[in-house]
């Protein structure tokens, strides 16, 4: 049985995850923390969760409870992840880790603690969405030039970074299908006299409203017609029943950093 850590325990994700390592047969909750000032903390995950009574109380820091699991899931900020790796990498601590708007030097410092030890990290971990990375990539490499690419995406109105990690993410596949530099071509915002757009460039559009939980478009328009390519996610159960698949797998294998692609085997 796999012993599952999961970080943010009052977070709306997370909440969805302990819901389902209580169902499950083949992993178990260890425990769960949150920041030592949420009112959670020291109270039975149950009734943070809305599960009931557990036994097992919401601690104050990883540090107090790191050694009771096998695999930590963490969808938190960046810099509470970044945090917790750094505990996680001398312990040899498993990480599946969702969280995004991870940047610059602190992605860097991840990535090179992720591959010492056993890690999935993906912006995001719906089995669906991952199968709309591989579609869109198909289509962008037979479209090609001859359509525009534009990516919209819409969260709920509490997210706080922009684009969604997944819309980066689809917008690096497009890219590199068509080996174009993401960091050249991306437009992010269009107002005023913008002029013609270009061939090359990949249009990346942001909306934010109410209690969206997710919704991510691709849109190949060509002369005379359009493809579209739609996600929407109902609810955050795809997130988390993707994060335990995830939990499940990456504890049986070398250490190195894995997304998933690699989980379900599309790669």
């Amino acid at each position: 049985m796999i012993k599952a850590i999961v970080a943010g325990a009052g977070g709306r994700t997370a909440g969805r995850i302990i819901h389902m390592i209580r169902q499950s047969e083949d992993i178990t909750l260890a425990g769960a923390f949150e920041h030592p000032d949420h009112p959670g903390v020291n109270r039975d995950i149950g009734y943070v969760a809305g599960l009931g009574e557990t036994g097992i109380q919401v601690a104050g820091s990883l540090e107090e409870i790191i050694d009771q699991g096998d695999v930590l899931i963490d969808f938190t900020t960046p810099e509470a992840t970044l945090e917790h790796i750094r505990m996680a990498s001398p312990r040899g601590l498993s990480m599946v880790v969702g969280t995004t708007g991870i940047a610059g030097d602190s992605l860097n410092e991840f990535v090179d603690l992720a591959k010492g030890i056993r890690c999935v990290m993906s912006p995001n971990m719906s089995v669906g969405v991952n199968v709309m990375f591989r579609i869109a990539a198909e289509m962008a490499k037979i479209l090609g030039k001859d359509y525009d690419m534009e990516i919209m995406e819409t969260h709920h109105r509490l997210k706080k970074d922009a684009p969604s990690g997944t819309a980066i993410r689809l917008a690096q596949i497009l890219a590199d299908s068509v080996n174009r530099d993401l960091e050249k071509v991306a437009v992010y915002e269009r107002r005023g006299m913008i002029g013609q757009r270009t061939d090359e460039e990949i249009g990346i559009q942001t909306w934010r409203a109410g209690d969206i939980t997710g919704e991510h478009t691709v849109m190949f328009g060509g002369i005379g017609e359009r493809l579209e390519l739609t996600h929407r996610a109902h609810n955050r159960d795809n997130f988390a029943r993707g994060a335990l698949r995830a939990a499940l797998w990456v504890v049986n294998q070398p250490p190195g950093l894995y997304d998933m692609q690699d989980v379900l085997g599309l790669k």
